[in-house]
């Protein structure tokens, strides 16, 4: 069952790739090695999730409070 419609699949696209590339694209603070904290571990997760729901046109939250971004198939 599809419920993400294509605007919102290619704007979740966009950002899903931005959350992942994010991480890499910082400079590390003074003092680090890397810049992988915290912060960066959800970016990465909230990347992959936006591309997975993209990927397969549905969005578990959008079933849950009923929404539907993607006209209804006849």
């Amino acid at each position: 069952m599809k419920n993400v419609g294509l605007v919102d699949r290619l704007l979740r696209a966009v950002v899903g790739v931005a959350l992942l590339a994010l991480p890499f694209v910082v400079a590390a603070p003074e003092g680090e090695s890397m810049a992988f904290g915290i912060y960066a571990w959800v970016m990465i997760a909230a990347g992959v999730v936006m591309l997975v729901t993209a990927a397969l046109r549905f969005c578990p939250l959008y079933m849950l409070f009923g929404l539907r971004t993607c006209p209804l198939s006849k």
